[in-house]
Formats: structure tokens, C-alpha cells, sequence
């Protein structure tokens, strides 16, 4: 990546699943604030083209651009991490998909567990980055409808799949991993916080059967708020729904939280 365009404020941010309802929302709004440049990760070049260039138009922002990367695959978001040039201050994880059944990536993790582990991946591939780019923030965005969580299955290769399920767990996971990356990453000046984004119409919501009563902007603010406002630098570590930190059970049991870091480290190692 070419940083010959950032200024001394500048400051760099990075949104997964930016194609998406919600996080091409989170995106443009990022992209709206003085001194940004933006940087949407995405599998599809066509829609990555296309949201570039809406939120470009509408924001006469000329620092948005996009990266291709699958990141349901480790060795897409290595590579991303090793051609990042210049600075990252924040990282948004917000890429995730609900498939109806269940579905594998080509080495053989389940999609929605792959979920998971993109979060942990692109933050342990750009830990060094960001320590060097402190003070810096990492939100990642979860869900209230979280649970269920199957330490000996989280493939739901003995239990029988039903995407809701998946989803439920995946989502307590990126809750768990946010509080133990807190706790990691605190003496770098690096917050990380989880959130429910709010209830948006999107391919997501509706592959799990629902709706939503929200626009992508509603569904955008409490991220966007935890990424730009000066509590999202002061706190770590903790769990928010509409700009509200609310109490999460699965980020106090430290003992599974540890033991999910660690399945998800043998991952990164080769399953």
C-alpha cells in the first residue's frame, strides 16, 4: 500500500466485511471524518469497486480504497499484514457470514467458526502494526444473540448444524476474544472493545430467518462511536449495545477464554 498520502493526522482505518449493510456504513462514516483514510477489506473486487467508489463520491474523501482478502483463510490475511505499509489505527473486525448449511473453507474449517478465527487471525497478523501505531483501537463487532459455546465442537462436527446456532456461538466467541486480546494488548496503548451493532436489514440477518427495524447508519454508530469517541481509547476490554457498556458473562470466565485462545492458536498452526 502507498502511504505517501497520509499527513501527520491522518489516521488509518481498517473495515472488514465493508460490501455489507453495516460495514460499508461503518465505513462511509469513517471516511466522512477529517483526516481519514480508509481501507475496506473485502472478497469481491466488483462490489469492493463499487462501494470505493460510492463512499468516495459521497464523501469527497479521495484516501478510501480496498484490499481483496478471503478472511475465512489465514494465508489471505498473512498476506495482507505483510504488504500493509504505514500506520493502522483502527481495525474494525466486522466480516462474518451465516450459511443456511454447513459449509466448509478449501482447508476444511467450517464457515462460521472461520468467522471467528478471521477476528483472531487479523489481529494476531497486525499486532506488531498496531503496537507500532499506538495509541490504537480494535473493535470488533459481535452480537447480543450470543451462546452455546461448544469447546469440543466448535465445527459442529458431532452436533448437528443449524446456522443460528453457529452464529450464536461464533458471536460469544468474538466477545471472549476481545476481552482476552484486552488483556494482552493493554500495556501497548492498544484498546479492544466488542459491540451489538444494531438490528439491520442484510444478508445475514435475513439468511437467519429474521429482518430488522434498523438502518445500516443505526446499525453503524455504536462501532463507529467506539472507534472515533474518546471512551473507545480510555476502555478495554468491554462489551457495549447503543453506546452502553452492558454486562458480558462470557468475558469473566477467564479459564474459557484461554482455552478458546488456544484452539484458535492451533488453527494458525495447521488445524
Amino acid at each position: 500500500m502507498n502511504s505517501s498520502r497520509q499527513g501527520n493526522n491522518t489516521r488509518v482505518f481498517l473495515v472488514t466485511g465493508a460490501t455489507g449493510a453495516i460495514g460499508k456504513a461503518i465505513a462511509r462514516q469513517f471516511a466522512e471524518l477529517d483526516d481519514s483514510e480508509v481501507v475496506l477489506v473485502c472478497r469481491n473486487k466488483q462490489k469492493a469497486e463499487q462501494a470505493v467508489k460510492e463512499i468516495s463520491e459521497v464523501t469527497q474523501n479521495p484516501k478510501v480504497r480496498f484490499e481483496l482478502a478471503d478472511l475465512s483463510r489465514y494465508q489471505d490475511i498473512k498476506d495482507l499484514a505483510e504488504r500493509w505499509n504505514g500506520p493502522l489505527h483502527v481495525l474494525v473486525n466486522n466480516a462474518a457470514c451465516t450459511p443456511r448449511n454447513r459449509q466448509e473453507t478449501p482447508e476444511g474449517i467450517e464457515l462460521q467458526f472461520a468467522n471467528v478465527l478471521g477476528y483472531y487471525w487479523l489481529t494476531v497478523e497486525f499486532m506488531e502494526r498496531l503496537k507500532a501505531s499506538a495509541p490504537v483501537r480494535v473493535v470488533n463487532v459481535a452480537s447480543y444473540w450470543a451462546g452455546g459455546l461448544d469447546l469440543d465442537d466448535l465445527e459442529f462436527r458431532h452436533r448437528s448444524y443449524d446456522n443460528d446456532k453457529a452464529y450464536r456461538q461464533s458471536k460469544q466467541a468474538n466477545r471472549m476474544l476481545s476481552a482476552g486480546f484486552a488483556e494482552k494488548l493493554k500495556p501497548f496503548q492498544i484498546t479492544v472493545n466488542a459491540c451489538h451493532p444494531g438490528d439491520v436489514n442484510s444478508v445475514l440477518s435475513n439468511d437467519l430467518g429474521f429482518g430488522g427495524h434498523e438502518a445500516p447508519d443505526q446499525g453503524a454508530e455504536t462501532p463507529v462511536w467506539l472507534a472515533t469517541h474518546p471512551i473507545g481509547e480510555k476502555i478495554t476490554g468491554r462489551y457495549f449495545e447503543h453506546l452502553t457498556e452492558t454486562s458480558c458473562p462470557f468475558a469473566m470466565d477467564k479459564q474459557v477464554v484461554n482455552a478458546l485462545f488456544e484452539r484458535c492458536a492451533n488453527y494458525t498452526k495447521g488445524n
